[in-house]
C-alpha cells in the first residue's frame, strides 16, 4: 500500500519503493499539479541505492504529462530543492529520499511552491489520484538538468553574517554521515578563516551500516572521536538528505536536539535581533523554548510532529522560527524548510559572535533558563500496545511521584506535562514502524526514571 507519511512516502528498496509504485506515485503526483494547472517542477535525489536512476525516472514520468522539468545536475540535499522551488519559481519540488532511514529505504517528498513540505491535504489529493494513474499512459519525455547545490550554497551564506568567520579562526569538523551535504560546507566557507575536516564524505548506499541520523548520539561516534582528535571547536552532523542536524561540542560531547533548538532561538532573537513573528514548536520539543519565548515576549505555538505542520501555520501566519525535536529547524521567513547546513553554521556563528565555546554556551543557557536532560527511546510495539495509548488518552495519570499533571495534549500521541515543567510524550512513529517515548526533567536520574515509569506504563 502506498501512503504518505509524515514526511513522504518511503518503502523498502524492490519491496516496496519499486519502479512500478515509483510510476503509480509520480503519475499521481502529475495529475495532481496538471489539474491545478501547474506548469514547472523541479526534481532532486540524494545518494541511496538507485535513488539517481529514480530521480530521471521521475523526471522523465512528469515531462512526459506536460510539465515543464528541471533535475538536479548530479545529488543534492533537500533543502537545495525546497531553495530551487521558492526562488526558482516552481510549483513543486520533488526529492527522491528516506532521509534519516536506513540503507534499504527510498522515498519520494513533495515541496510545495513556496518552498516547505506539503501539508497532508497535498498530500491526501496526490494519494486520491494512484487509482487513476495505474493505467494511465505516459511516455517519458526530456528534461533540463541544472546545479541546484550553487544558488542553495549561496542562499546560505546571505544568511550568516560571514564578516564574523573571515575575522576569527574557527575549527569545524563535519559529518555528512555518507550523505547529501558532503563538500556543501567547504563551500558555504569558502573565503572564510574556517578551517574544516570533513568526515564520511563519499557514498555509501548503507550509511556504514547505521541510520544516518545526526540526533542519536550512537550514531556520531566517530564524529566525537574526531572533534577530540583534532582538538575542534564544534563538530556538526547532517542526515542523509542534509535537513537535520546534530552538534558535538569542543570536548566531543553530544548537544541534544533540545538544547541545540533553545540555543539557535536565544541566537536569532538576541544575536541577530528578529523578533517578528511567532515561534511555532512540535509536541515532542522541550520546555527551554517556551521559557526562551516568555524571556522575549514571543508568542509560542505547539504542533503535531512533522515539519508539514509548522508550513501550515507559516501559511497563515507571520513565522519567524519553527524547529522539532528531530533536529530540523528553520528561519522561516527565509525558507520554511529544515535546512541541516544553514543551522549547524548558525550555531557557529554565535559561538563567533559571543567568543565563546559550545560547551560555554550550553552552560550560560542552563543558567539563564533552567536545567534540562532530555532522551527519546524507541520501543517496537504490539497492536494491544497501540491500543493502550488509546485508553491512556481517555484516561491520563494525574500525577508521577509527587509532581501533578498541570496539562494533557493529545494533538500527537499522548503529552503529560507536569507542574515543574517536566513532561513525557508517548506517540507512534509517522516514518518508522516504532513507537516513541519521550521525556525532560531537570535532572538526567529524573529523566531516565520517567521514561521507566512511561515505558511501564504502555507495557504493563
Amino acid at each position: 500500500m502506498i501512503k504518505f507519511g509524515t514526511d513522504g512516502w518511503r518503502g523498502v528498496i524492490s519491496k516496496d519503493f519499486t519502479f512500478e509504485n515509483l510510476r503509480k506515485v509520480a503519475v499521481a503526483h502529475g495529475l495532481f499539479l496538471k489539474e491545478k494547472g501547474a506548469k514547472r517542477v523541479v526534481v532532486g535525489y540524494d545518494l541511496r541505492f538507485l535513488s539517481e536512476e529514480y530521480g530521471k525516472f521521475v523526471a522523465g514520468i512528469l515531462s512526459g504529462m506536460g510539465l515543464e522539468v528541471v533535475l538536479s545536475k548530479g545529488f543534492c540535499p533537500t533543502p537545495a530543492v525546497s531553495f530551487n522551488t521558492k526562488y526558482g519559481n516552481f510549483d513543486n519540488g520533488v526529492v527522491i529520499t528516506a532521509s534519516h532511514n536506513v540503507g534499504k529505504y527510498n522515498g519520494y517528498k513533495v515541496k510545495e511552491d513556496f518552498g516547505g513540505a506539503a501539508r497532508t491535504e497535498i498530500t491526501k489529493e496526490i494519494e486520491a489520484k494512484l487509482k487513476e494513474a495505474e493505467n494511465f499512459p505516459v511516455e517519458k519525455g526530456s528534461y533540463k538538468e541544472e546545479d541546484l547545490n550553487e544558488p542553495y550554497v549561496n542562499g546560505v551564506r546571505s544568511q550568516l553574517e560571514l564578516s564574523l568567520f573571515k575575522e576569527r579562526e574557527v575549527k569545524i569538523v563535519h559529518d555528512p554521515m555518507y550523505g547529501a551535504q558532503q563538500g556543501l560546507m567547504y563551500k558555504a566557507l569558502l573565503g572564510t578563516k574556517a578551517q574544516l575536516t570533513e568526515i564520511h564524505a563519499y557514498r555509501d548506499p548503507l550509511f556504514g551500516g547505521k541510520h544516518p541520523e545526526p540526533i542519536v548520539e550512537e550514531n556520531i561516534g566517530a564524529l566525537k572521536e574526531k572533534v577530540r582528535a583534532v582538538k575542534a571547536d564544534i563538530g556538526i552532523a547532517n542526515d542523509g538528505d542534509g535537513d537535520r542536524v546534530g552538534i558535538v561540542d569542543e570536548k566531543g560531547e553530544f548537544v541534544n536536539s533540545q538544547i541545540v533548538y533553545a540555543l539557535l532561538l536565544l541566537h536569532i532573537l538576541r544575536n541577530k535581533g528578529k523578533r517578528e513573528g511567532v515561534v511555532v514548536k512540535t509536541v515532542s520539543t522541550g520546555y527551554l523554548v517556551d521559557r526562551v519565548c516568555r524571556e522575549f515576549g514571543i508568542e509560542l505555538l505547539e504542533v503535531p510532529v512533522g515539519f508539514k505542520n509548522i508550513s501550515e501555520v507559516y501559511l497563515k501566519r507571520k513565522v519567524l522560527f519553527g524547529g522539532e525535536e528531530s533536529g530540523g529547524y528553520a528561519l522561516m521567513d527565509y525558507l520554511p524548510e529544515r535546512d541541516g547546513l544553514l543551522m549547524g553554521l548558525l550555531i557557529v556563528e554565535k559561538m563567533l559572535a559571543e567568543g565563546k565555546s559550545v560547551s560555554q554556551m550550553v552552560n550560560e543557557l542552563f543558567k539563564e533558563f533552567g536545567t534540562a536532560y532530555y532522551k527519546r527511546i524507541d520501543l517496537p510495539v504490539s497492536q494491544e500496545e497501540k491500543e493502550k495509548l488509546e485508553t491512556l488518552k481517555e484516561n491520563p495519570p494525574e500525577k508521577w511521584k509527587e509532581l501533578k499533571v498541570k496539562k494533557v495534549l493529545t494533538i500527537d500521541g499522548l503529552k503529560l506535562i507536569f507542574e515543574n515543567d517536566s513532561w513525557i510524550l508517548f506517540r507512534p512513529s509517522g516514518t518508522e514502524p516504532v513507537f516513541r517515548v519521550y521525556a525532560e526533567t531537570p535532572r538526567e536520574e529524573e529523566t531516565l526514571e520517567l521514561l521507566e515509569w512511561g515505558v511501564k506504563l504502555i507495557k504493563e
